[in-house]
């Protein structure tokens, strides 16, 4: 080859190889978002995701995408949408709205990473193989959320007279009800409470107990922490206020519905840090080396107090309307 056609043909390729660059950009990552509620009814929570993300610099629609699917506290639709995600394929699994959306997605890869966000023992459910070193593909955040329904039934001991009748709304098909409900036994067997149990795992199931409940002669109600109720707070809190039934929520979230009282974690702070170690993922880190984050922030005794007016107003309507004889119309 004579040198000039060399020349020539180096030059071809010094010019277009930036414009194949320029032409074929690296693809944008995926964050696959599954979770038990759904992107919208915790809209206000997602903004704590991505500004976690943010803190790693990830910024949605700028140098990542993500992949929403949400069950609305239907269970049994979130093995298929973990493998949609999957399938998809996406660069990391985050999961949030408690262990359903992890188990579904911890069954569907054992490879691509895992954050999740659950509120029981992440080793004891096997997600994890301990706290500080999660082993395998997975790591997140602990809320520790099952663990304060004793707590949260020892508040209602102090509101209500003595040999109350309590009703505790359990989700059957939720995986950590059974262990909650023994939990909420042993509490009750510590008082002198008695406590009747009513189930709701649908929209009509939630009528029913309201009407139970309006029929039951109750001091007072407490609501077990579930994603499935979480989805229907805003049913659940009025329901409860045309029964003029004191209840006792699990998440700051029912009284901004318009719910009486909670006792519960932060929740804000939990989707936050599930978005900072999903940057942290999306820049190379492992799972199996994040220490498992356990975020369990309660609020103050003053915030229950500054709520006691209303709870003294509700019990005075419960027990009139309980005299009057008044049902739920």
């Amino acid at each position: 080859m004579r040198r000039r056609d060399f020349l020539t043909l180096i030059g071809g390729v010094a010019v277009s190889c930036p414009i194949a660059a320029h032409a074929q950009p690296p693809p944008m990552r995926v964050i696959g978002y599954l979770s038990a509620r759904s992107p919208e009814d915790t809209a206000n929570l997602l903004a704590e995701f991505w500004s976690g993300l943010a803190q790693n610099g990830s910024i949605e629609g700028q140098n990542v995408a993500i992949e929403y699917r949400g069950a609305r506290g239907q269970y049994d639709r979130l093995s298929s949408m973990a493998a949609e995600l999957v399938v998809r394929p996406v660069s990391v699994l985050t999961t949030t709205g408690g262990e359903p959306a992890a188990f579904a997605a911890s069954a569907a890869t054992s490879s691509i990473p895992l954050v999740f966000t659950i509120g029981a023992d992440p080793v004891k459910e096997g997600l994890v193989a301990s706290f500080s070193r999660p082993g395998g593909n997975a790591t997140g955040i602990t809320l520790l959320t099952h663990l304060l329904e004793p707590k949260r039934f020892g508040l209602l001991r102090e509101l209500v007279p003595p040999k109350s009748r309590i009703a505790v709304l359990a989700n059957p098909k939720f995986s950590a009800a059974a262990q909650i409900l023994s939990d909420v036994r042993a509490a009750a067997n510590a008082t002198d409470l008695q406590i009747q149990v009513l189930q709701a795992s649908a929209d009509g199931d939630l009528d029913a107990a309201f009407e139970a409940i309006s029929r039951g002669h109750f001091a007072a109600l407490a609501t077990t922490a579930d994603p499935f109720f979480d989805t229907r707070r805003e049913k659940i809190t009025a329901l409860a206020a045309r029964c003029a039934v004191p209840v006792m929520y699990h998440a700051r979230e029912y009284v901004l519905a318009g719910g009486l009282m909670s006792y519960g974690t932060d929740f804000s702070e939990a989707y936050r840090q599930n978005g900072i170690y999903t940057g942290r993922v999306l820049k190379g880190e492992e799972p199996r080396e994040l220490a498992n984050h356990a975020g369990h922030k309660v609020p103050n005794g003053g915030q229950l107090e500054n709520r006691q007016n209303s709870w003294d107003q509700t019990v005075r309507q419960s027990a009139l309307a309980r005299r009057r004889g008044d049902r739920m119309t």
